[in-house]
């Protein structure tokens, strides 16, 4: 609950006597503990599959995940790897992240993740691995990219399917150049996304929309001010009027608050 104040707030706003309603709240805390077990199941089984593929010992590891990191360990013997955990940029897009694994594959160089929960939705790895196959290795200490892998395979990646607990380790190929296709898709609407000037504010007695400085004149806090600021400069519109207007609003403002 204390990871949840929604369901804090939910419970402080039923009924005592809503048993129904509190055996939700109860359920929901519960389904949330669960799904961050799971994640810290996840993260360190990841962790487990690292430290076998650069050859360093495991320890002692607690059933049922033994045979978890057995059978991934007999899914890719066939693999050798060729990069671990490596940190990757899209400059033109400004994403970056890491990438589980790179390597060799029948003879190609592919693009590889390691799942450990469900893979019910595989679209989305499908654009997660086209933004890594086309990103550049980057190394953070040294503020440097490193040269861009042309023999990385842009048509198919490969997903490790590591069920935590299950004792089973399948691999798919998975389908990057329709992947890519959909990141170009989604850059697009991200980009739409940022557009302005989609809303005006008008006067809901007269219809008229109100001027920057109408806006300026009436502004209820300096944050405001500073938007309109920023909305004239864009607009290029910081007229010597404007300005003064902001300015006098500015001191009300001022004056107001210490009053």
């Amino acid at each position: 609950m204390a990871q949840r104040p929604d369901l804090v707030l939910a419970a402080a706003a039923t009924d005592p006597d809503d048993k129904t309603r509190l055996d939700e709240i109860v359920e929901a805390a519960m389904e949330h503990a669960g799904s961050s077990a799971a994640a810290t199941t996840g993260t360190s089984l990841h962790a487990l599959t690292e430290r076998l593929d650069r050859g360093q010992k495991l320890g002692r590891i607690p059933e049922p995940y033994g045979a978890d990191l057995k059978a991934y360990e007999k899914a890719t013997a066939g693999i050798e790897w060729t990069a671990i955990e490596t940190f990757r940029v899209l400059d033109g897009w400004k994403v970056a992240g890491t990438a589980d694994r790179i390597g060799l594959l029948d003879g190609h160089l592919v693009i590889a993740d390691i799942k450990t929960g469900s893979i019910d939705y595989p679209s989305k790895f499908a654009l997660q691995l086209a933004c890594y196959a086309r990103s550049l290795p980057y190394d953070i200490i040294t503020d440097s990219r490193g040269p861009a892998q042309t023999d990385l395979d842009l048509e198919h990646g490969l997903i490790v399917h590591l069920p935590a607990g299950t004792g089973r380790c399948q691999l798919y190929r998975v389908d990057i150049a329709k992947g890519w296709e959909a990141c170009l898709l989604a850059k697009r609407v991200w980009d739409w996304r940022s557009v302005t000037g989609l809303l005006e504010l008008t006067d809901d007695t007269t219809g008229v929309t109100p001027t920057l400085i109408d806006l300026a004149a009436a502004a209820d806090s300096v944050e405001e001010l500073r938007n309109l600021w920023r909305k004239a400069k864009a607009e290029n519109a910081l007229t010597d009027e404007f300005l003064a207007i902001c300015e006098a609003r500015h001191k009300q403002l001022q004056e107001e608050s210490s009053q």
